[in-house]
């Protein structure tokens, strides 16, 4: 795995790794969780979804493995439901490239990686719980699937840290939402200096400058808006139909600190 690509090899893979492949011509990543024996555990669209009522929702129809004419030999037949499936590392792949995200990141790498949903600051928990999330969740699902607030990525962060954004109404810690936020606020932030200049490298640098701060000031590892909730507390709320934490000073005394 090199400094600024994450791709790695089938060999180097162990259970508890966040893992993801491109889809769509690099539009969107899927995002799972490996647990050994050529097995990965991932959130899918195939569940019950909140669409944006935008075209994103036909772009990102690839956020799950195709559906095949041919069954997988290995793979056994999930009917659809709550959209949390196991699958070989084949079919999860889906013809794609492997790549493995990367935990407690320092600022400086983390900033050189432009594009979110490879890397965070946040730190990962042990293998074992990781991967007892995982299994959790395959049997008791993980709620509604929603592109900017609950998707494949949030899944993946979940079972890696434990960690949840405290109010419903706010987005998500996928890193790939975050960067689709952060380049429309680097825009509308940039624009007052086209106002007073039409120096382009003055306004590019702007909006870089406000894109990485939008992306580090969101990254699950800096966030003050996240709480720890263990995986059986997880599907209590979702049985009730609610995530949001109910003593949201609880976020300030688990978020990480670094």
């Amino acid at each position: 795995m090199g400094l600024l690509s994450n791709r790695v090899g089938r060999d180097s893979l162990k259970p508890g790794d966040h893992i993801y492949s491109w889809r769509a011509a690099y539009i969107y990543a899927h995002h799972g969780i490996y647990v050994g024996d050529d097995r990965v555990i991932h959130f899918t669209r195939r569940g019950q979804e909140v669409g944006t009522g935008t075209v994103l929702d036909l772009l990102l129809v690839s956020s799950g493995p195709p559906r095949s004419q041919l069954p997988c030999e290995v793979c056994t037949h999930q009917q659809d439901g709550h959209g949390v499936f196991s699958s070989c590392l084949d079919c999860f792949l889906a013809g794609g490239i492997l790549y493995r995200f990367e935990y407690s990141v320092s600022p400086a790498l983390f900033l050189a990686k432009a594009r979110g949903g490879t890397c965070t600051l946040a730190v990962s928990d042990p293998a074992d719980l990781v991967i007892h999330r995982a299994k959790y969740l395959l049997n008791n699902g993980f709620g509604c699937y929603n592109v900017f607030k609950n998707n494949c990525e949030n899944f993946a962060i979940y079972c890696k840290t434990g960690l949840l954004v405290a109010e419903n109404g706010t987005i998500g810690q996928s890193g790939q939402a975050i960067s689709i936020i952060g380049g429309p606020l680097a825009a509308v932030l940039s624009t007052p200096l086209r106002l007073v200049t039409s120096n382009v490298y003055g306004i590019a640098a702007t909006a870089v400058t406000a894109y990485c701060a939008s992306r580090y000031a969101a990254d699950i590892g800096m966030r003050r808006d996240v709480v720890k909730v263990s995986v059986e507390d997880l599907t209590t709320r979702l049985a009730i139909g609610s995530l949001q934490v109910i003593e949201p000073a609880m976020a300030a005394l688990t978020a990480p600190t670094r």
